[in-house]
């Protein structure tokens, strides 16, 4: 059986905070270090609200669908990032790739569909609608 993502990240947050509370109210004062309570209270807050935020990054990330790769982005659309000289850059499907103008120059923010690929290029025409 499988244990879910979110149990995993509760457990592991809730000895984090244990670590942070050992540290702050044992290991500290052992060395004649006294902090006030109400700074332990805001850093396990501040913890607590940075595992929710990574945990909500990684959940986005895994349900991303993957690019299925360059075989599979003939015919995709995308828009140019950097001016395309011919070479320039283009955003398909959230990722950058290289790319090349199969006519003339094509300006930033210009929508380009790929036509082909040669080795880790994608060959782009502007979109004219």
């Amino acid at each position: 059986m499988k244990t879910p993502r979110l149990l995993i990240a509760i457990l592991s947050t809730l000895l984090e905070e244990a670590a942070i509370a050992f540290l702050f109210l044992w290991l500290l004062p052992r060395f004649d270090i006294h902090l006030p309570l109400a700074l332990l209270v805001i850093i396990m807050l501040a913890w607590a609200g940075f595992a929710v935020f990574t945990y909500w990054l990684g959940s986005r990330a895994l349900k991303k669908k993957p690019v299925d790769g360059l075989p599979d982005m003939v015919g995709s659309k995308g828009k140019v990032v950097s001016r395309l000289d011919p070479d320039g850059l283009v955003r398909i499907k959230g990722e950058l790739w290289k790319a090349k103008s199969d006519g003339g120059e094509i300006n930033t923010g210009e929508e380009v569909i790929v036509v082909r690929q040669e080795r880790l290029k994608l060959i782009v025409r502007q979109v004219i609608e």
